[in-house]
This record gives C-alpha cells, sequence and structure tokens, in this order.
C-alpha cells in the first residue's frame, strides 16, 4: 500500500451538486429552486416559526394558564425520610449539611417538610419550611422543628 493508491471507501464520497451553471448540466436556469417567490431569491431567510403564509401553529393555539412570577418553589422531604436519615447516621441535629450530604436536596434549594410517614426519632430539625402535619410530629415524637430564615 502506497500513498498515491489510497482512496476512499466506495460510496463515501458524492460530488458536489453544481447548480446555474448552464442549461447544458441540466441544472440552470433556476437552479433546482423552482419558480418565483422569495425561496428562489438569495439571501431568502424565513422568521422562526413561518409557515408559508398560513396561520402559525404558535398563534393558532390558544394561551391559557398563569405563570406566578413570585411563586417559592421548594423540595419537598417527608419526616419518613428523616427518620431514616436519623436512624442511618444517628444525629440529634439535622440541618441543610446533613440533608444535602444525604443527598435528599441540593445545596441551593430551598427545603419543606412534609408529614408523609412517621417519624420516632427526638430530632432537631432546620428548614426553611414545615407543613403543620409535619411540625406535629417532629413535636410529638420529642424533637424541635426550627424554621431557618
Amino acid at each position: 500500500m502506497k500513498l498515491n493508491n489510497l482512496k476512499p471507501a466506495a460510496g463515501a464520497t458524492h460530488n458536489s451538486k453544481r447548480v446555474g451553471r448552464g442549461e447544458g448540466s441540466g441544472k440552470g436556469g433556476t437552479a433546482t429552486r423552482g419558480t418565483k417567490g422569495a425561496q428562489a431569491r438569495a439571501g431568502y431567510e424565513h422568521k422562526t416559526g413561518f409557515e408559508g403564509g398560513q396561520m402559525p401553529l404558535q398563534r393558532r393555539v390558544p394561551k391559557f394558564g398563569f405563570k406566578n412570577p413570585t411563586r417559592i418553589e421548594y423540595k419537598a422531604v417527608n419526616v419518613a425520610e428523616i427518620e431514616a436519615l436519623a436512624a442511618a447516621t444517628g444525629l440529634q441535629e439535622i440541618g441543610m449539611e446533613e440533608l444535602v450530604a444525604a443527598g435528599l436536596v441540593g445545596r441551593k434549594d430551598l427545603v419543606k417538610v412534609l408529614g408523609n410517614g412517621e417519624i420516632k426519632s427526638a430530632v432537631t430539625l432546620t428548614a426553611n419550611a414545615f407543613s403543620e402535619s409535619a411540625k406535629a410530629k417532629i413535636e410529638a415524637a420529642g424533637g424541635k422543628a426550627v424554621v431557618n430564615e
């Protein structure tokens, strides 16, 4: 094998379509663009969502709903998960660092503790918010629910 013998594999390369090079080429005249209209002209660019003059989808579909710009998004953690964490680690005080280390929440998440499940450990829990049922269950088990500001 020599460098002057090397060729690409069969079917790996294609000849480029040379348009607008005279009638004899078979692709002269309109250069495969059809006749007339914006798409036949040089520099044609359509707007995003343009459907050739038909009413575009984003205008055909009705608007609905509402996104509250001041909504505060909390990551939910149930008391059952707190109980499992307390049983596994033996901690008496659980805060954001412990929840992040356990993989229950992200570092930047706001945490709300919800009352799904049971808790038997008397733990002091620090979070951004608590549901009424979660607070009642934690305090009934002898623990404390501290709201982190």
